[in-house]
C-alpha cells in the first residue's frame, strides 16, 4: 500500500483560484462597461448639440433660403464636401453613414448631413470641431490606471477573502483526509467523526466511521480464521506425514506400497507448502519461500503424473518439449500451484487428440485441443462442464500471477486454448 502523501491539486487552491478568476471577469467587464459609458455620455453630449443646432439651421434655411452663422463657436457649416476639413470628404465616400472623425493634430469632429429644400441641391454639413471640450479621452490613460489598479486590489481582495472562505470550507475535508488517507487494516482510526460538523462532510465522516468498523470486523474475523485454519489443516497433514514416516519403517511393504506411500508423504508435503502459500496469500504477505532458482522440467514431470489420473480412459497423448536448463526465480509451491492448476485443466477438458507443453518464446506454454476460456472463468466458484473442483484454480492461478508479477495468457481458437506463461527467468 502506497503512503499517504496530501495532494497536489489542494481544493483550497482551486477555490481561491475560481475567485480571484471571476473577480478579475467581473472586474474586466464593469471596466469595459465604465470606458463604454463615459464614451457614450460624451458622445451623446456632442450628438445633442448637433441636433439642437440642426434644428435651428434647417428652419432658418426654410424661412430665409440659406445657411446661418451656427451660434457655438466651435461649429461651422460646410456647403460642399470639398470644404469639409481634414480630408472628411475622402472618408465619406467610404463610409457615407460615419458621424465621427478623427483629423489631424489631435483635432476631433462629429458631423451631422443638412439636407436642403430642392432636392437637387447639394446638402450642407454642419460640422462641430470638438477637441477643445473633450474630456474623456484626455483623461484616458488615467481612467485606464485606475480601473487597472481598482482589478488588481478587488482580485487580491478576492484572494484573501476566498483564502479565508476556502479554508473554512476545506478544513473539515483537510481532517477527514488526513484521518483516513493513512487508514490500513492494520491501522484504522476509530471514532473519528465525532468532530466533524453536521453538513455534507460530517455525513461523509460518519458513514466512512461505520465502513470501518465493519472494515476491522472483517479483517479480525480473517485473522482469526486464518489462525484456526492454519492450526485445523496443519494438524491433520503433519499427523499423515508422520504416519507415512512410521509406515516407510517398517519392513515387509511390497515395491508398490512404497511407491504410493511415497506419493502419499509428497502429496502431503505439498499440500503444507500449499496451505501455508494460501494462508500468507490471504494476510497479503510475502510467499514464505525465498527466492531461489527452480528448475521447472522436474516439477512439470511430477505435476503431469499426479494429475494423470484425469487422462485415463481417454485417448490423449501428452507430449513435453522443456529443456533441463530451465530455470525460474519462482518459489517451488507457486510454480507447482500455477501447473497443477493449468495442467490438470488441459488435463481435465481434452477429451482425446495431443496435449503439447513446450517452451515458446521464453514463455511455458500449455496447449490443448477443446475447452473455451472466457473472462468469467478466472472468477472464485465458475467451473466448467468438465471441471471436478471447485471452480477456484484458475482465480488462484490470477491471484498468484498478479503477486509475483507473472504474465499469464490464455487463448481460445480454432478448436485449441493456449496457456502462456512468461516465468522469472533463473
Amino acid at each position: 500500500m502506497m503512503p499517504y502523501s496530501p495532494p497536489r491539486r489542494r481544493l483550497r487552491n482551486r477555490l481561491m483560484l475560481a475567485f480571484a478568476g471571476f473577480t478579475a471577469l467581473v472586474a474586466a467587464v464593469f471596466a469595459l462597461y465604465v470606458v463604454l459609458f463615459v464614451y457614450a455620455v460624451e458622445d451623446q453630449l456632442f450628438e445633442t448639440m448637433l441636433d439642437r443646432e440642426a434644428a435651428a439651421q434647417q428652419a432658418h434655411h426654410e424661412e430665409h433660403g440659406d445657411w446661418t452663422t451656427p451660434r457655438d463657436g466651435f461649429m461651422s457649416i460646410a456647403t460642399t464636401a470639398s470644404a469639409l476639413p481634414d480630408g472628411i470628404a475622402d472618408v465619406l465616400r467610404e463610409e457615407p453613414r460615419r458621424r465621427e472623425f478623427a483629423g489631424a493634430e489631435g483635432r476631433h469632429y462629429h458631423l451631422r448631413t443638412l439636407p436642403s429644400r430642392d432636392a437637387g441641391e447639394p446638402a450642407a454639413w454642419l460640422v462641430a470641431e470638438v477637441s477643445s471640450l473633450l474630456v474623456v479621452r484626455p483623461m484616458r490613460a488615467q481612467i485606464v490606471r485606475l480601473l487597472v489598479w481598482s482589478g488588481v486590489a478587488m482580485v487580491a481582495l478576492a484572494l484573501l477573502l476566498g483564502g479565508w472562505l476556502a479554508g473554512r470550507i476545506t478544513a473539515p475535508l483537510s481532517r477527514l483526509a488526513d484521518a483516513v488517507g493513512d487508514a490500513t487494516p492494520e491501522r484504522l482510526p476509530p471514532g473519528f467523526a465525532a468532530g466533524f460538523p453536521d453538513d455534507e462532510v460530517g455525513v461523509v465522516a460518519r458513514r466512512l466511521d461505520d465502513l470501518i468498523a465493519r472494515v476491522r470486523d472483517f479483517v479480525e474475523r480473517e485473522r482469526e480464521f486464518t489462525r484456526d485454519a492454519s492450526h485445523e489443516l496443519r494438524t491433520p497433514l503433519t499427523v499423515i506425514r508422520t504416519a507415512t514416516e512410521r509406515l516407510d519403517l517398517e519392513a515387509g511393504l511390497s515395491d508398490a506400497a512404497r511407491r504410493h506411500l511415497d506419493h502419499i508423504a509428497q502429496s502431503s508435503r505439498q499440500l503444507e507448502q500449499t496451505v501455508a502459500l494460501l494462508l500468507s496469500l490471504a494476510r497479503e504477505q510475502a510467499s514464505p519461500e525465498s527466492e531461489i532458482r527452480t528448475p521447472v522440467l522436474p516439477l512439470l514431470e511430477r505435476v503431469i503424473v499426479e494429475q494423470s489420473p484425469l487422462l485415463e480412459h481417454k485417448p490423449v497423448e501428452v507430449q513435453v518439449d522443456v529443456a533441463t536448463h530451465v530455470f525460474t526465480t519462482l518459489p517451488a509451491t507457486v510454480l507447482n500451484i500455477l501447473l497443477s492448476n493449468l495442467v490438470g485443466n488441459a488435463f481435465a477438458h481434452t477429451r482425446a487428440g495431443h496435449i503439447v507443453i513446450d517452451m515458446q518464446d521464453s514463455a511455458l506454454r500449455i496447449a490443448n485441443p477443446g475447452g473455451d476460456v472466457r473472462d468469467v472463468d478466472f472468477e472464485p466458484f465458475v467451473k466448467g462442464h468438465d471441471s471436478s473442483g471447485f471452480g477456484l484454480g484458475l482465480s488462484i492461478v490470477q491471484r498468484l500471477c498478479e503477486r509475483h508479477g507473472i504474465v499469464l495468457r490464455i487463448d481460445s481458437r480454432a478448436g485449441q486454448t493456449i496457456a502462456r506463461l512468461i516465468l522469472p527467468a533463473g
